[in-house]
């Protein structure tokens, strides 16, 4: 069974760096594309990036584009957010999610959610 989980999140001030970790188990991470999404309280859950199996292809949301930024390491089966520059707007529960077609970045291609990680960013 495929089982994502995020892990990483804190609370931090604003203008500090974070960077969130989503491990993949019960399943091989190179066959997947790999999304972040979050969601603020009382906010439908939003788009952050997205990264292409092989990691060379990516796309960010215009809030986080700039600041943000994705990784992965396929042999540890981990994909990761870094996050710079923080700003109170990023508060929010950040999820990882898998794209089953390995090239396809929209948002439509993720369907399997991890559980989500708590970031809180005070100013």
């Amino acid at each position: 069974q495929i089982q994502l989980v995020e892990s990483g999140g804190r609370s931090v001030q604003a203008g500090d760096s974070l960077t969130l970790s989503c491990r993949l188990s019960g399943g091989t991470l190179s066959s997947y594309a790999m999304g972040w999404f979050r969601q603020a309280p009382g906010k439908e859950r939003e788009f952050v990036g997205a990264l292409s199996w092989s990691g060379t292809m990516k796309k960010f949301a215009d809030s986080v584009k700039g600041r943000f930024t994705i990784s992965r390491d396929n042999d540890k089966n981990t994909v990761y957010l870094q996050m710079n520059s923080l700003k109170s707007e990023d508060t929010a529960v950040y999820s990882c999610a898998l794209g089953r077609h390995p090239y396809e970045l929209g948002v439509a291609n993720f369907d399997s959610w991890g559980q989500g990680t708590q970031v809180n960013v005070s100013s």
